[in-house]
């Protein structure tokens, strides 16, 4: 076989001692919350503080930058069924300022917070695994 024409691994997916590690779904390591190149490591430090680096594999996390991202998914889509519930109780039972406060507001804190680190997860590891970054003017050699 011609030496031109052997596969070689992507970089990206071998770490510092040599090891190749397996491409990874971003939707499963994300969501899971796992390092986009090995799938073992954690992403995150706390909910949203993304580690500086994957305890498992060394990968670098300064990559990383979902900027609003993850809130704008949420805004956009993720509420949406808790704000179409308040508005169908508020329109079909009419019930007092109080039961927005109990049911309403857990509602709506569930489907803006819960989605938040699941959603930050998949766009660090699309990220990774579509090899974004900045925009260049000039073409990389």
């Amino acid at each position: 076989m011609d030496p031109e024409h052997v596969a070689r691994p992507d970089p990206r997916l071998v770490d510092d001692h040599g090891a190749a590690w397996p491409r990874q779904s971003p939707l499963r390591t994300g969501a899971l919350g796992h390092c986009p190149r090995c799938g073992k490591g954690a992403l995150f430090r706390g909910f949203l503080t993304i580690r500086d680096h994957c305890p498992m594999c060394g990968l670098d996390y300064s990559y990383a930058d979902p900027a609003d991202g993850p809130a704008v998914f949420v805004q956009l889509f993720a509420c949406l069924p808790g704000v179409i519930f308040t508005l169908m109780l508020q329109i079909l039972a009419d019930p007092p300022w109080w039961v927005h406060v109990v049911v309403s507001l857990p509602v709506l804190l569930v489907s803006t917070v819960l989605p938040l680190r699941p959603i930050k997860g998949w766009l660090v590891a699309s990220q990774f695994y579509f090899k974004a970054r900045e925009g260049r003017l000039v073409k990389d050699e």
